[in-house]
């Protein structure tokens, strides 16, 4: 390669590489004007909530589970569902699955109250609410969940919200020496002892279900972070288990 050429060549890559970082430095810019934006007109939303989205021109705003977009120039917000129709799949359950795994994450296994077959093949959570119907229903089941190696791991999350009977019921079996056997008692309306002790475990199963975006409970929450409201028997949610990891396999 002769010098003219090899000259053309250098200068080719950097006004490329002049490009890229000026369409990044753009980007960079745009991100963080959006960040002040909706940062300053919504006290619940923090900087770091906003981040580069799947489409360009725009950036994903995600508070726990609840998923929006806001364009690079900080005018436009837009709520709901994007889908990828080339791929079919929805970009936006995508990413509030990815926030109910970090969000479950992050919850101590002394922070649930826990039942668990002797080798478990799947693990997951679910909201209850001690008066709800259909909660009791499944609560009933439970030797069956943990027939089918199922392992269960309860939130309390009285729907009433706080000072409900449901919450107060929610922390009296949080109080009791036995939760396990006071859950189950409690579902079936008999008495369990109990004490005064931090009940707070409660309202943060609560705030967490907010920002889950629970609709109702039972809410099952798979591993992969999809969200299942409502009641399914053991083999059911079995089945449902097993189409979950083979969608991930694939």
């Amino acid at each position: 390669m002769n010098t003219s050429a090899l000259l053309t060549r250098i200068a080719l890559i950097w006004l490329a590489a002049t490009v890229v970082a000026g369409a990044t430095a753009s980007e960079d810019s745009d991100l963080e004007k959006a960040r002040e934006r909706v940062s300053a007109q919504f006290d619940e939303i923090e900087p770091q909530h906003v981040n580069p989205g799947p489409v360009p021109g725009w950036f994903t705003i995600r508070k726990g589970a609840i998923v929006a977009y806001i364009s690079s120039d900080g005018r436009f917000l837009m709520q709901g569902d994007m889908i990828d129709l080339d791929l079919q799949v929805n970009l936006s359950e995508i990413e509030r699955n990815k926030a109910r795994v970090e969000m479950m994450a992050e919850i101590p296994e002394s922070q649930m109250i826990t039942f668990s077959p002797e080798n478990p093949e799947f693990s997951i959570m679910i909201f209850t609410d001690i008066d709800c119907g259909y909660c009791r229903r499944l609560h009933a089941q439970i030797e069956g969940y943990m027939d089918e190696g199922i392992e269960i791991n309860y939130l309390l999350y009285p729907r009433g919200g706080p000072a409900s009977e449901s919450w107060v019921k929610a922390e009296q079996v949080w109080c009791a020496s036995d939760r396990n056997e006071a859950l189950t008692l409690a579902k079936l309306e008999k008495d369990f002892e109990t004490h005064s002790c931090d009940s707070s475990t409660v309202n943060k199963h609560y705030a967490i279900g907010r920002d889950v975006g629970l609709t109702g409970t039972p809410a099952i929450i798979l591993p992969d972070g999809s969200l299942m409201p409502g009641y399914l028997p053991p083999d059911q949610l079995r089945a449902q288990l097993d189409s979950t990891v083979k969608v991930a396999s694939n």
